[in-house]
């Protein structure tokens, strides 16, 4: 059994877990501009193994709205463009050799609602993971003070600085969330 402040250092590591799995998720959710981190996990079947696209080539941003993607094997070429047309990022490659130029469609009204709806999901599968550890370190805590490792004095503060770290954790999740809302909504 571990004792209390470990539990909720380990909580807090958990829950950040959950922030950083939130960001990475909310870079993948484009915006109307170009940026690397929109393609560089594009599951690509390369050689019978899924490989991301950041690991067959160089993605760049040169504009606003297009992304090029230096491809290192010319065989990977046509298994990137197949990538593209299975994904729903709505982006059409034009092949130039090795070099493949994706444009970047402006959004429409009705993809940038779909977009905030999917950025609210991925907010509240984030505060429910943060709950989760919440509620494991929780009965984690109740158990020690029943089997007598601390008093109801110590349970009662542990628990309420258990509630702080969550709190603070959704606060940060909600703001990440906010802040890729106005993103998307900008015209």
């Amino acid at each position: 059994m571990a004792d209390p402040e470990e539990m909720l250092l380990h909580a807090d590591e958990r829950m950040d877990g959950a922030v950083q799995a939130l960001k990475r998720d909310l870079q993948g959710i484009r915006t109307g501009r170009a940026h690397p981190s929109l393609i560089e996990t594009l599951a690509v079947e390369y050689y019978g193994a899924t490989t991301p696209l950041k690991q067959l080539g160089t993605i760049n941003a040169p504009e606003a709205r297009l992304l090029t993607v230096q491809v290192w094997d010319r065989g990977a070429v046509q298994a990137i463009v197949k990538a593209f047309q299975a994904s729903d990022l709505g982006l059409n490659p034009a092949i130039d050799g090795q070099l493949l130029r994706l444009p970047i469609p402006p959004l429409t009204e009705q993809r940038r609602k779909e977009f905030v709806r999917l950025v609210h999901t991925k907010a509240e599968e984030a505060r429910v993971a943060c709950r989760n550890v919440r509620r494991h370190v929780h009965d984690e805590l109740r158990k020690a003070e029943k089997d007598g490792l601390m008093g109801q004095d110590d349970l009662h503060r542990h628990e309420e600085d258990l509630q702080k770290l969550t709190d603070a954790h959704v606060a940060t999740i909600d703001a990440e969330a906010k802040k890729k809302e106005a993103e998307l909504l900008e015209v």
